[in-house]
């Protein structure tokens, strides 16, 4: 029993001192959800598989959702509509009428200018009273009048309603499009893609199932966020720094996965019980992290037990 323990203390030794740590693979996921909840119409995608950047993952029920934004178009449209119709005046028919309107009244004016320049020369010929040149004149001012009330008119239809109607018809139109924009985005969270290239870790629901508002339907697992944790004593820590490189090896891999460190604890602590190692075990090391490259993230895996090189401090022995 003495000789077997002083074996394994050989060896604890010699993996120390050989630059060799113990570790594991850790993942940060990224969990998908909608900030709508809704029932789960389909799921596109299935534990395992790999997709990229935009692929579609899931659709919640959304016809509300569509009724709602088919209200909010047309609304959006009338508002449109009413705006141009007041920015464009009159239509041409009615003011085709106040121009049939204009002509006849100017006509009439023309008739008694006439009727009255001729009641003048009859008063200087004294054929006529007084009153009726009056008369002449009185019904020759009304008919003047009344070419100028329809010019104006004209005038008022051909530029269109007044300025603070159109204003209103503006805020009428940005507060239709303010609501369609809403609408879209409601219809549009209740079907979530990919944010990243990423692996499908775990799928939270079935198809029919109803899923609350924020709640994740699907996990991923994207090769940036793969990383591999390991743990240093006291006595080697000084010598490891950012961007240094260092080798991971594992069960199943013909040549090691390369990491570069990212990350040296500046506080110490016990070994955590996921490093299976007696020897370690009570010791107080520094946590490391180190991430691969893209590539070879994939051959990585949470929760594997790994063992990690650095050759640098090997070379230095």
């Amino acid at each position: 029993m003495s000789l077997l323990f002083l074996a394994l203390l050989l060896v604890g030794c010699t993996e120390q001192e050989s630059g060799v740590f113990q570790g594991y693979v850790e993942g940060e996921y990224v969990h998908v959800s909608s900030p709508v909840g809704g029932t789960l119409m389909s799921l596109s995608v299935e534990r395992g598989q790999v997709v990229a950047a935009g692929s579609p993952l899931f659709t919640l029920e959304r016809e509300l959702e569509r009724a709602v934004v088919s209200e909010a178009e047309h609304g959006l449209q009338q508002a449109q509509d009413n705006l141009a119709n007041l920015e464009k005046g009159q239509r041409p028919s009615e003011i085709a009428s106040i121009l049939a309107r204009l002509r006849q009244a100017t006509a009439s004016s023309n008739l008694a200018k006439v009727e009255f320049q001729r009641r003048q020369r009859l008063i200087a010929e004294q054929t006529i009273s007084q009153e009726e040149l009056d008369r002449a004149e009185t019904d020759y001012d009304q008919k003047r009048q009344r070419v100028k009330e329809i010019r104006a008119e004209l005038e008022t239809a051909r530029l269109g309603a007044r300025s603070d109607e159109v204003q209103a018809a503006m805020a009428a139109v940005r507060q239709a499009s303010a609501k369609l924009e809403q609408a879209l985005w409601s219809f549009d969270q209740k079907k979530c893609s990919a944010p990243v290239d990423a692996l499908v870790f775990d799928t939270m629901y079935r198809e029919g199932e109803w899923v609350s508002t924020g709640s994740p339907v699907v996990s991923l697992l994207p090769p940036s966020q793969v990383e591999v944790r390991f743990y240093v004593p006291q006595t080697k820590v000084a010598r490891i720094r950012q961007g240094q490189k260092a080798e991971v090896f594992f069960d199943g891999i013909d040549r090691p996965v390369e990491i570069t460190v990212s990350y040296v604890s500046p506080e110490a602590e016990y070994t955590p019980p996921v490093i299976y190692s007696s020897e370690s075990r009570a010791k107080l090391v520094f946590m490391v992290k180190g991430r691969p490259s893209l590539e070879q993230a994939r051959l990585l895996h949470p929760g594997q037990p790994v063992d990690v090189s650095i050759p640098e401090l090997s070379d230095q022995e």
